[in-house]
């Protein structure tokens, strides 16, 4: 733990921040990526692209609601009630499924706030559900005894929502302003006319940060405003440090004057409740010179190997925002990626789709279902582990292309480690079809004692030169990944 008078603001003085052991231990979190983007059930960034000309999200906003003109944004937010939100009954859920952690949306790119804030008069309690979403969450985490996180993802909204201030170029609304030139909800809707008269191209989000001070000021005070009332454990910005320019701006750059005082403030928030920094902050640039301030955060991603620094992966079952056109990854595919991701040393943080009420499908609470089963049986190989000297051995690998998170074709050589004391896990990530596994990885050295397969007891061993050869019970216990305890001398 870092235990120190205070941070400053700077990098100098942030980057002398040290990961907590709640974060290394938990491994696995899950997450509510959920608002009143939500309700038209359409997918992610729909109130930026429903002001986008022709886009799938515009033409359904059309047909379905009216012209963004006449129905808008504005008018989406009050649709949204939560009706059946039950956080309680979700958080236990979430636990049983494996969940050492739980974070909230506070707002997204929308600037609607998930809270009831002083600041901005469109929020959950005030408009839409009538409801502290924020709130309800962090009391049912604390009930089921899991550290409480939020994100925020105000810090790109400026620009990405510039569309709101522009018009149809053709058709029978040609040339009408959409609602977010309403003078009545500027507030709302922002003062950014400018940025689409400089980046007029209103499909991509670059840049991704603004140059625009007043923002930057506003942005500051509601992360003061956040952190002053839920005192996060966890505090996720979907974004670089703001409001450099990610992976170009240099540490010296004054546009990270605001982000690094809002770090600071949030660490010595916690040194004055705790007399030391038990906070996670989390933010996307990957240079090692920025990202020290916290904790890294890789979107629909990881890395090749094992990190010397803790870091996490954020992910989601289906598309970010309820998408009645996206489907769920499976109960086995989500595993694997835990796995290989614990491997290397990192988190993975798992939104679990909501509806516009607050339910769960059936997919979604089948998922969680399953993972709690395989949890039950193989959770001792992922909770408070640590990365060993290698991740794994074997030659399949996940894709680190972009956001593709495709399923691999895992093989019986394809072996991942965790390691507890002097327990080392190996998880199968194909079970061989002999019932013979297979362990290359060690040396002479480590002498082997016992090995054990989760969930099922003993197995006979044999060790060679270092090699280990483990026989496998016919009938394994779980028709995910098995895992391997060997305890080694």
């Amino acid at each position: 733990m870092t235990t120190m008078t205070s941070f400053e603001p700077t990098f100098d003085s942030l980057k002398q921040y040290t990961c907590p052991d709640w974060f290394r231990d938990a491994k696995f979190g899950i997450w509510s990526h959920w608002g009143p983007q939500s309700v038209p059930m359409y997918g992610d960034w729909y109130a930026r692209h429903m002001y986008v000309e022709g886009s799938p999200q515009y033409l359904y906003h059309l047909r379905h609601y009216g012209h963004p003109s006449k129905f808008g944004y504005k008018d989406i937010c009050a649709l949204w009630k939560a009706e059946k939100f039950d956080p309680e009954g979700l958080m236990e859920m979430y636990k049983k499924a494996g969940a050492r952690y739980f974070v909230g949306q506070a707002m997204h790119h929308d600037n609607f706030f998930n809270y009831p804030s002083k600041i901005n008069r469109f929020n959950s309690f005030d408009v839409g559900p009538g409801k502290d979403i924020c709130g309800l969450w962090k009391q049912a985490a604390e009930k089921q005894g899991l550290p409480f996180g939020l994100t925020e993802h105000l810090g790109a909204a400026f620009g990405w929502w510039k569309a709101n201030k522009s018009s149809d170029e053709d058709g029978p609304y040609a040339g009408v302003k959409y609602d977010g030139g309403d003078p009545e909800y500027r507030d709302f809707y922002f003062d950014n006319e400018e940025e689409l008269k400089t980046y007029p191209d209103k499909v991509t989000c670059r840049p991704w940060y603004t140059k625009d001070k007043k923002f930057h000021d506003y942005w500051l005070s509601v992360m003061k405003e956040l952190i002053d009332l839920f005192e996060p454990d966890l505090l996720y910005t979907d974004g670089g440090v703001p409001f450099g320019l990610l992976h170009e701006a240099e540490q010296n750059d004054p546009l990270y004057a605001n982000g690094l005082e809002a770090i600071a403030y949030y660490y010595n928030t916690s040194i004055r409740k705790y007399g030391e920094n038990r906070f996670v902050y989390n933010q996307k640039d990957r240079r090692p010179e920025i990202y020290k301030v916290g904790v890294l955060d890789i979107e629909k991603s990881q890395m090749p190997g094992v990190m010397e620094d803790p870091w996490q992966t954020d992910t989601c079952i289906g598309n970010w925002f309820y998408d009645v056109r996206q489907t769920f990854k499976k109960p086995g595919h989500v595993i694997e990626m835990l796995i290989d991701i614990v491997a290397k040393n990192g988190n993975m943080l798992l939104n679990i789709l909501q509806r516009p009420d607050g339910s769960l499908d059936p997919e979604a609470t089948y998922l969680l279902d399953e993972m709690a089963s395989w949890f039950a049986i193989c959770g001792e190989a992922i909770h408070g582990t640590r990365p060993w000297r290698t991740f794994g051995e074997g030659d399949s690998r996940v894709v680190l292309d972009g956001f593709k998170e495709d399923k691999v074709s895992w093989n019986s050589a394809d072996i991942r480690f965790t390691q507890k004391g002097n327990t080392l896990y190996a998880f199968m990530l194909e079970a061989p079809e002999s019932r013979v596994a297979v362990i290359k990885s060690l040396t002479e050295s480590d002498r082997v004692a016992s090995v054990k397969l989760l969930g099922a007891g003993a197995c006979e061993f044999s060790q060679s030169f270092g090699i280990l050869t483990v026989k496998l019970p016919a009938s394994l216990p779980t028709q995910y990944t098995n895992c391997l305890a060997v305890e080694l001398q």
